[in-house]
């Protein structure tokens, strides 16, 4: 079953990164990091895009470019504390019923993935959607950095269910591996029991947020899509994608 849903963008940012400080404000061919993620995220047409704020250094960017952010209490532990406070002070009504969050460090997100992200939530069952592309490097097999998803999608479809996330070589057999790319859309209502739940045992010992939603019984679906976002970590990752985001 089709189900129509009203969404929104938030896109959490902070400056106080430990591997790369300022990461949000750093330069590419002129504009902030996080302006072209806004940008991304503006482009893709789906809704209200609000930049979730920890600096007011970030709302003063955003805001320079033509956008909307909203200043977030610093100390939230996570990305989705950040979403969800933005989400709470924009929308008190509740007019908005799922959550896009993308990720302040994917400059080079393209906006078909982004469009992607809202096919899983088509089926009423799903509480959150994700992406995720097929891994082609064998080098990123093993990479612990490199987050696989074992998701149970039929053969010749791009759309199933999550049934874990790893950092290890998963699942074995013969058959493609699935790259996770950390971008979500929640229902509202999803995203309000996520916040409200303690770390998972999982969670912590994988160091996946993620897995905090499917110990408690969350449904996460994914979609297959076709690249990868670099995500910025540290300088030379900026470099790399500035290269792709080639004026």
């Amino acid at each position: 079953m089709k189900v129509t849903t009203k969404p929104i963008i938030l896109i959490p940012a902070r400056l106080a990164a430990t591997r790369f400080p300022n990461k949000p404000l750093a330069p590419v061919h002129g504009e902030p990091m996080i302006t072209h993620v806004w940008k991304r995220a503006v482009e893709a047409g789906i809704g209200p895009v609000i930049v979730a704020a920890g600096d007011q250094k970030i709302v003063d960017v955003i805001c320079r470019a033509g956008g909307k952010a909203l200043l977030t209490d610093p100390g939230l532990p996570s990305g989705s504390d950040r979403i969800h406070a933005a989400l709470c002070e924009y929308d008190p009504d509740v007019k908005y019923d799922v959550v896009i969050n993308v990720q302040g460090d994917l400059p080079t997100i393209d906006t078909k993935a982004i469009q992607a992200c809202l096919l899983p939530l088509e089926n009423e069952q799903v509480d959150i959607a994700t992406i995720g592309a097929i891994i082609k490097r064998k080098a990123e097999f093993s990479d612990p950095n490199v987050v696989k998803v074992i998701a149970s999608i039929p053969r010749g479809k791009k759309i199933g269910r999550c049934l874990y996330f790893t950092r290890a070589t998963a699942p074995a057999g013969d058959g493609p591996l699935i790259h996770h790319i950390g971008l979500y859309a929640y229902r509202r209502a999803a995203l309000e029991k996520f916040v409200s739940l303690p770390s998972g045992v999982l969670e912590e010992r994988e160091t996946l947020e993620q897995l905090r939603a499917l110990e408690a019984g969350l449904r996460i679906d994914i979609a297959l899509v076709d690249t990868v976002p670099i995500g910025v970590d540290t300088p030379s990752d900026l470099s790399r994608a500035a290269n792709i985001l080639q004026p």
